[in-house]
């Protein structure tokens, strides 16, 4: 088996509850093609560095995922035709890093 990091960046105008069924779409297509989701995590809605199909904001999704190519390749084919998806990519890593949580809010820095 594989490891995988991928990342979909949705719409900017979606509501949480249909973020949280794309993520339950997703999870079940991989878990359908012999995959399974180590780690899941959602960014939340950031500023892209430029506009998408017009839009400023995207709402970010990653998944870390123990899979096989043609787990990945079906999950693809499926997000090229979601409307709700501006972008999606897929990195194969050698180890998943599952300590860092790189945009978990931190409580104890302060505030300037």
């Amino acid at each position: 088996m594989n490891y995988y990091e991928h990342t979909l960046i949705a719409r900017q105008d979606i509501s949480p509850s249909q973020i949280k069924q794309i993520q339950e779409k997703y999870t079940k297509i991989i878990e359908n093609n012999d995959g399974s989701i180590v780690k899941f995590e959602s960014w939340g809605l950031m500023h892209l560095s430029y506009l998408i199909k017009k839009n400023k904001k995207g709402n970010y999704l990653h998944f870390k995922i123990e899979g096989k190519g043609k787990t990945i390749r079906e999950l693809e084919k499926m997000e090229k035709i979601d409307k709700n998806l501006l972008r999606y990519l897929t990195v194969k890593v050698k180890k998943l890093d599952l300590e860092t949580d790189y945009f978990k809010k931190n409580e104890d820095t302060p505030k300037l």
